[in-house]
């Protein structure tokens, strides 16, 4: 089944215990890494992860998943940027009113502070980010990323998020990358109760 243009498999999604829905890719790669190093079950009775291609896509996956589909447990997180799209989707899809972020939560979605890759640079930490990238033979690439004029003024931080983005693939290599290293007492915040929530 193709829902916003994603192709689904219906039948395995409601096999699933939960579904977590996230924008995309990189945020699915660190989620199942995560629920797998913390010993949830994914796919069948389990948590399945969906990426919807785009936060713009929440509002046809929750007709079909949620109360006015099949009613699955749902779950979700989202960039800070798409928290009022996600809100109003929620309300369209039978959720029931969420006007805040501390509804939204109270219903299972989650907003990170800024998007997914600024939560884990932030929580593993910039020079283990660079140990990281090291491993995977771009350091060299990294440092001349960084002598750019557009990035000489930016945080390390900035400059690890931004380089993430500039490779197509890049984001959920790192975003799994990372999520591999992160101490699992330092899980940020979204991402720990969206999982637990799961």
């Amino acid at each position: 089944m193709n829902v916003a243009g994603i192709s689904i498999d219906l039948a395995r999604l409601s096999e699933a215990q939960k579904i977590v829905l996230v924008e995309g890719v990189s945020d699915k790669a660190a989620l199942e890494v995560l629920a797998g190093r913390r010993g949830q079950a994914l796919g069948r009775g389990g948590i399945c992860v969906v990426a919807m291609g785009g936060a713009t896509s929440i509002s046809h996956f929750l007709e079909l998943l949620g109360p006015h589909g099949i009613n699955m447990r749902l779950a979700g997180l989202c960039d800070a940027a798409q928290e009022s799209h996600f809100r109003g989707a929620l309300q369209r899809g039978g959720f029931g009113s969420s006007r805040s972020c501390v509804e939204m939560e109270t219903l299972g979605f989650y907003v990170c502070i800024t998007d997914l890759e600024d939560e884990l640079i932030r929580a593993v930490g910039a020079a283990a980010v660079e140990h990281i990238i090291q491993a995977q033979g771009e350091l060299r690439s990294f440092r001349i990323f960084q002598k750019q004029p557009a990035q000489r003024r930016q945080s390390a931080d900035q400059q690890l998020h931004r380089f993430m983005g500039t490779r197509s693939g890049r984001k959920m290599q790192y975003a799994r990358l990372m999520a591999r290293a992160l101490d699992l007492d330092r899980v940020p915040r979204p991402l720990d109760r969206v999982l637990a929530h799961a």
